[in-house]
């Protein structure tokens, strides 16, 4: 399985927010949104960062009340790891093991296409191994 089949499963919707927003309108956003990870945009299709809500709190460790009146730009993680539509989801769990991410914007030819998570790909992983064993014991009943 690739990251073109979770996406067309869930959708292409991602949630952005501009580099000059407040965190805590972001952190309002996520939690309007239920996602864990905002991808930085200022025109909605190039990614100028990420922030997650581990970003935010470890700011806090920092910033203490002064967080919420900080920018998104402040804190954004500026390099972000992307990844493609053909990509599998074996690929990409490894990456995000080592890389201890937890979100992936999927960029095709430079334009913002959409975004998977670990949820997404342990998902993904957890319904192909459901179908393996589905057909292997119809397989079997059949033999």
């Amino acid at each position: 399985m690739n990251v073109e089949t979770i996406l067309r499963n869930k959708g292409r919707r991602v949630a952005t927010i501009q580099p000059q927003a407040s965190v805590k309108d972001a952190v309002l956003m996520l939690r309007a949104n239920g996602v864990g990870a905002l991808v930085v945009s200022g025109d909605g299709d190039r990614v100028e960062g990420i922030l997650s809500e581990r970003d935010i709190v470890l700011a806090l460790a920092d910033l203490h009340e002064d967080l919420l009146s900080r920018s998104v730009g402040d804190l954004m993680s500026r390099t972000v790891v992307t990844c493609d539509p053909n990509d599998s989801v074996a690929q990409l769990m490894a990456e995000m093991t080592n890389r201890r991410i937890r979100h992936f914007p999927v960029v095709v030819k430079g334009r913002l296409a959409g975004i998977v998570s670990i949820g997404d790909l342990v998902k993904a992983r957890l319904d192909e191994i459901e179908f393996e064993a589905r057909s292997l014991r119809s397989f079997i009943a059949g033999a």
